[in-house]
């Protein structure tokens, strides 16, 4: 941010000797002002959790799926990755979270390279952050409770009572603590969905990404998704990436949108710029315009010739 750099401003110019131009290291004074001038480097840098740079993704030669990808996610923000679907939303979530390896290009999480990342430090990573799948995903076999206590179980030495303590409070938080002993089964989609949020969020995650959060919901529990996501995002200090088609729900709640087709990013900008844009692909899409770029008519010979009258 603009009054942390202030506060971390770099050392001025000396113009001999040092390691750095800007920095003499003739003494010990010296010396502490260029350590003092890597910390500044390392916060401005540390600005962005994630950067994506030159990214590309096929899962062969003929089919590409991304293609020359930049992207930067700035900690503490809600950012929103839109497009129709089969646009490489999804694959960029799983590019990010390592599953998959880019074919070229870069992509840094909190400072590292995720494609760089041996077994132990990819799940070591994975840890700091929280998945919201499509639909939820909850395990059917295991409780509200149980669901979201999982993650704690599995990845932490917490005793019991501890971990009973955090599941309350991350179910009270989504507004489903007297819910906590129903199955999967009982449970309505918006319900079930706010679940899947608690045990997102589980951890404490560094960053929180969610695949298409708002579909299939009414729209009192969609509206109870959206404010969470950004309630949520806020009071733990976490970085939000959202995956969605679902424009006016998204625009109304994150900071910055990256607008993919195709596989290849066409438009970004704040939700304001977004609104205002006059790329025909993206007003389109923003607007729900059912002719456009995106035509309406699949690509076919013309209909009289079809119908023999001409």
């Amino acid at each position: 941010s603009a009054s942390r750099r202030n506060l971390f401003r770099p050392p001025r110019a000396r113009g001999r000797g040092g390691r750095h131009p800007g920095v003499n290291c003739d003494n010990r004074a010296n010396w502490l002002e260029l350590q003092f001038f890597w910390a500044w480097a390392s916060v401005v840098a540390a600005d962005n959790l994630v950067e994506i740079s030159g990214v590309s993704y096929a899962y062969d030669k003929q089919h590409p799926v991304l293609t020359g990808i930049d992207m930067v996610i700035p900690r503490g923000k809600v950012v929103a990755i839109m497009g129709i679907s089969g646009s490489g939303k999804t694959t960029l979530l799983r590019l990010i979270a390592g599953w998959f390896k880019p074919t070229r290009g870069s992509i840094r999480v909190d400072g590292r390279l995720t494609h760089e990342l041996d077994r132990e430090g990819l799940y070591r990573m994975r840890r700091r952050m929280g998945m919201l799948f499509q639909f939820g995903a909850l395990f059917t076999d295991l409780s509200v409770f149980d669901n979201v206590a999982f993650q704690m179980r599995e990845h932490t030495d917490l005793p019991e009572a501890m971990i009973r303590d955090i599941v309350m409070m991350k179910l009270h938080a989504v507004g489903l603590r007297g819910a906590h002993g129903l199955m999967p089964s009982e449970l309505s989609g918006g319900m079930a969905r706010r679940v899947a949020l608690a045990r997102a969020t589980a951890l404490d995650p560094l960053l929180i990404m969610y695949d298409e959060p708002f579909t299939g919901l009414d729209p009192i529990s969609l509206g109870v998704i959206r404010n969470l996501v950004r309630k949520l995002n806020d009071a733990l200090g976490s970085t939000s990436i959202v995956v969605t088609h679902d424009v006016q729900e998204a625009l109304d709640i994150v900071d910055y949108v990256y607008y993919l087709s195709e596989g290849v990013m066409v438009a970004h900008g704040t939700p304001e710029q977004m609104r205002a844009s006059t790329d025909p692909l993206v007003h389109q899409f923003v607007w729900g315009e059912a002719d456009g770029p995106v035509a309406f008519q699949y690509p076919s010979r013309n209909f009289s010739e079809e119908l023999g009258l001409v």
